[in-house]
């Protein structure tokens, strides 16, 4: 999705964010070059004093520190954060899809290597962390879900877990036989226990910020939240629909388990006992099971499975899981020798750990430690942020969501048409509800980052909180090939035999082999006009509803039209878009 997103000819083009971070970096350069000159008008004392401002000030100016700074520190984003991507390293910022695919593919690569050996390293997992960080610097809208540092923060605990090299799954254990030490130190501690905090600070922010927030339904005296949380989702998937048509004394008890779950049982995650940790981690992992299965959301619930685990320790799962699921979750040959291994009692963990790796594990775990202070400040506020970072380098952040659901669904429908006067065609997305006989899709962990914004935009009011669908409304008129690839289809795209999609920006101008520029003529059967309607979307209920509209096909979706989003008179044209923008 990358192209149509932040591509070059995409809806929100990586390059633009990468030079306004370096226009920004070459401004607080040329203030700081000013300030070291006014600097040495300054007396620094005598002695010692003087000694230390001459090496600090020797070291801040050396050519190492200059170049962190200009390439990378003073690049930052409107939020005051250095953006940490390998885009910067693009000669050529006209042309990043191929760094982007590049990228993509290479982290497939790496996931696919952990995955097939059952092992990772440093370096493996480095490479994932700093190409999913070059995403998010770029992405904007699109990488700006709670799940994308969520996913960050939690490969950058995974670095301190696995070995610098090693791939050996015995890395940490010694042969009972033979005595002979197969890896100089046991997995730390220090970072499992991080790893529980990190689990233990989603799910009490999530309860917290349902409880502090403004939303009566989550409250006693009401908890009617979950009448409304199924039809109003994001993504729905097909199981969707028949949990939201549950009784709603059913619904009521799921409200009480939530606030169990998310403000209750994480305190069994921190717990000394062996016996309760096993029980919080199963509590969470059965949780997410049920909020995937109920809707497509994305590959939040996943990755919040993942640290869950680690309150399930080795005999725990070998003891206790199905020989189906075990073949399955240790099915790496490694893993089988593992099992079988540790069943015998041919290996025993080391005892001690290594000095150097004991040290980098503290240091870790006091930095985990201070970067959470503003976290835990931030649970107790009044007003608490949802999935915000303190510091710049969003090493640690805080976590949240659906602290208000809504109670009717809102859906955009974009529209447009060759004459102002009809007939007007609607684009269909992916997953996104639009067609009231389509079921919806499973997707999930899939995530289709243009659909959810769709629906990010219905709910967030007028379209100026959302600018990026002006540019979109501009792309779907040009019929740039990327965007276009993001929806379901073109519906112009059977018109006419003429009705070819075009990739370059300027749709009415091609490049021929010579390289010069050729005006081709306008589209007949192409778009002229677009809008954008809003809607009303409800559950069709096959017992209560007779079947509405004039296909044979099963009705999924009731909708009603609320009135104009954008513009709220007339229709916009290509021309208009463009002066828009600029």
């Amino acid at each position: 999705q990358n192209k149509g997103l932040i591509g070059d000819r995409g809806i929100t083009p990586a390059k633009r964010i990468l030079d306004e971070a370096q226009k920004v970096g070459e401004a607080r350069s040329a203030r700081r070059k000013e300030w070291v000159k006014q600097r040495a008008k300054y007396d620094n004392g005598s002695g010692a004093k003087k000694k230390f401002h001459d090496l600090k000030n020797k070291l801040s100016d050396s050519k190492f520190a200059e170049l962190f700074r200009d390439k990378f520190w003073y690049r930052q984003d409107r939020a005051g954060r250095p953006l940490p991507t390998l885009l910067w390293l693009a000669r050529d910022r006209d042309n990043l899809n191929p760094w982007l695919d590049g990228l993509a593919n290479v982290g497939l690569f790496l996931s696919t290597v952990m995955l097939a050996s059952g092992s990772a390293n440093v370096f493996l997992l480095l490479g994932l962390y700093v190409i999913q960080r070059t995403f998010m610097s770029v992405g904007g809208p699109w990488y700006g879900y709670g799940w994308e540092p969520q996913l960050a923060e939690l490969t950058f605990h995974a670095l301190f877990l696995v070995p610098l090299f090693s791939m050996d799954p015995f890395f940490g254990w010694i042969r009972s036989n033979t005595s002979s030490s197969v890896g100089p130190f046991p997995v730390p501690k220090l970072i499992i226990w991080a790893v529980r905090w990190y689990l233990f600070k989603i799910m009490i922010g999530a309860g917290l910020i349902k409880i502090k927030s403004s939303d009566p339904k989550w409250k006693p005296g009401n908890m009617s939240a979950m009448y409304y949380f199924y039809e109003t989702q994001p993504v729905p998937n097909p199981f969707t629909k028949y949990f939201h048509f549950m009784p709603k004394w059913w619904h009521r008890f799921e409200v009480w388990s939530n606030h169990f779950v998310e403000l209750v049982a994480p305190f069994l995650l921190l717990m000394p006992s062996r016996q309760l940790r096993q029980t919080g981690g199963l509590i969470q992992i059965m949780f997410q099971v049920i909020l995937i299965s109920s809707g497509n959301l994305s590959f939040l619930n996943w990755l919040t499975i993942v640290p869950a685990i680690f309150c399930l320790d080795d005999a725990f799962l070998m003891n206790n899981l199905p020989p189906i699921v075990r073949s399955l979750a240790l099915g790496t040959p490694s893993s089988q020798s593992y099992v079988q291994c540790i069943s015998s009692g041919a290996v025993e963990m080391a005892r001690q750990s290594h000095f150097l790796r004991t040290t980098v594990s503290t240091l870790f775990y006091l930095l985990m430690a201070k970067l959470n202070i503003n976290v835990v400040r931030n649970l107790f506020a009044q007003r608490q942020l949802m999935n915000a970072s303190f510091d710049k380098l969003r090493l640690c952040s805080t976590y949240g969501a659906f602290g208000v659901v809504s109670e009717t669904r809102q859906e955009l429908i974009i529209e447009s048409a060759n004459n102002i006067d009809g007939p007007w065609k609607e684009y269909h997305f992916r997953v996104k509800p639009g067609d009231i006989h389509k079921r919806p899709p499973w997707i999930s962990p899939y995530h289709h980052r243009l659909d959810w914004q769709m629906w990010i935009a219905a709910q967030s009011g007028r379209i100026e909180r959302n600018p990026w669908l002006y540019k979109f409304l501009l792309k779907l008129l040009q019929r740039g090939k990327d965007v276009i690839d993001l929806l379901e289809g073109d519906p112009w795209e059977s018109s006419s035999s003429d009705a070819t999609i075009h990739s370059h920006v300027d749709e009415r101008e091609v490049s021929t082999k010579a390289g010069s520029l050729r005006t081709i003529p306008e589209l007949t059967h192409g778009p002229k006009y677009i809008r954008i309607e809003k809607y009303r979307y409800k559950f069709f209920d096959n017992k209560n509803n007779a079947k509405l509209g004039d296909r044979d096909e099963p009705q999924y979706w009731i909708r009603e039209r609320v009135g104009r989003y954008f513009p709220e008179q007339g229709v916009m044209t290509k021309e208009i878009l463009e002066e828009f923008l600029r």
